[in-house]
């Protein structure tokens, strides 16, 4: 460890966007004093989760040790910041520990609000109520589903930003499917409830999936924000975003995606913005008023969907005016945006979305990703895993 506890980098988060920003800058020909703060001894492949959820892997499936993927140099601090200090350099974490940096990289995820839906904390995993949405809750959802005999089955979505903003759906459509093939669809209400306006960002997609819902019958129900739980009466209790009523609807089973915000650490330093996001440049990833920090991916301000996809394009773009800046150079490299929501719409079949800041498609395959293929669904399933495993967190891709 250097001398005072200071490095020359410090990466605060060891998942995804904190792994592959300290890989890439491990092969930096130039060599840095990096310090990468984690507390978890695992680390998770979150993406799969919709895929656990719907019984087609084991959730052990998306687990693997975080030692196994710190990079040679990398010091590992196993602890978790509580505050930081960007005008003296320095962050506090759990166990006490004052930190010291040049350069600071925030790839801190996302924080997941159960509290702030009453009733559902304390009821997630008992009674129908379920979960994709954390390592831990993820297997109740394959539990509902596989023993689902009929009645109403609710999926909800929360009007806050999400980490990977398809996967209300997705799940919603591999239930539907899952109930046709065991026979008891027709004894089934399927509904989606999400306080938004339309289905998907961008209207490519969104007329693609449109026509998913209504081949499925599955309910829609725009401008249906949840607000609390009755897990007594089996009651989930929606606000109307138009008319601003109380609806109330009755779930055999419901699947919850639970509101999120950035991390209660960044909400209450000087780096986070009105929404309490990491306050960075768009383009270039450098925060708006600390020129040593840079953010990325789930607690960052950049405003696109925050996925694994994202951090894959947001990585290179950060690590060369990372490097730029401590050479002393202009910051030249740009992100446009892109992020990509591969969206499962059953066993076998998935629309990958991929656009950029614009809403504007960016594909990668030379056909219209918009329709419905088991090619696009194998890559979700067995490519995308193996290459972020092997590749991307090892600072390949």
């Amino acid at each position: 460890m250097p001398n005072n506890n200071k490095y020359q980098v410090v990466i605060v988060g060891g998942g995804t966007a904190g792994i592959t920003v300290a890989a890439q800058l491990s092969k930096s020909s130039r060599p840095f004093e990096i310090a990468i703060i984690e507390p978890s001894e695992k680390h998770y492949y979150q993406p799969i989760w919709t895929l656990v959820g719907a019984g087609v892997f084991p959730r052990e499936f998306s687990e693997r040790e975080t030692k196994d993927f710190i990079p040679t140099g990398v010091e590992w601090i196993k602890d978790k910041v509580v505050q930081i200090d960007p005008d003296d350099n320095n962050l506090t974490t759990e166990n006490g520990q004052t930190i010291g940096y040049v350069f600071l990289v925030v790839a801190a995820g996302i924080q997941l609000d159960w509290d702030n839906i009453p009733g559902l904390k304390g009821s997630i995993g008992k009674n129908g109520v379920c979960s994709n949405y954390s390592h831990k809750t993820v297997v109740s959802t394959w539990e509902n589903i596989r023993n689902f005999q009929g009645g109403n089955a609710i999926f909800t979505q929360p009007s806050t930003p999400i980490k990977c903003g398809g996967a209300p759906q997705k799940i919603c459509y591999l239930a539907e499917h899952y109930f046709w093939k065991i026979g008891v669809r027709e004894k089934c209400n399927v509904t989606f409830a999400l306080p938004q306006g339309v289905i998907f960002p961008v209207k490519k997609y969104a007329d693609a999936l449109m026509g998913v819902v209504e081949r499925k019958g599955i309910d829609v129900k725009f401008q249906h924000n949840l607000i609390e739980l009755r897990p007594d009466k089996k009651e989930a209790i929606f606000k109307n975003v138009d008319s601003g009523n109380d609806i109330a609807m009755r779930y055999d089973m419901i699947h919850v995606t639970p509101p999120m915000s950035s991390p209660d650490f960044i909400k209450e330093s000087p780096l986070s913005d009105e929404e309490g996001w990491v306050d960075v440049n768009k383009d270039t990833l450098q925060h708006n008023r600390y020129e040593n920090v840079f953010g990325i991916g789930d607690c960052s301000s950049l405003p696109t969907s925050k996925t694994a996809a994202a951090i894959r394009k947001q990585t290179p773009v950060l690590v060369n005016n990372l490097l730029s800046k401590i050479n002393g150079t202009i910051l030249n490299d740009s992100y446009d945006g892109y992020t990509s929501c591969p969206l499962v719409t059953g066993y076998g079949s998935l629309i990958l979305a991929e656009f950029d800041y614009d809403k504007n498609p960016k594909e990668t395959f030379p056909f219209d990703q918009s329709q419905e293929r088991y090619s696009m669904y194998a890559l979700k399933a067995y490519l995308l895993p193996w290459l972020y495993w092997h590749g991307m967190l090892k600072g390949r891709v």
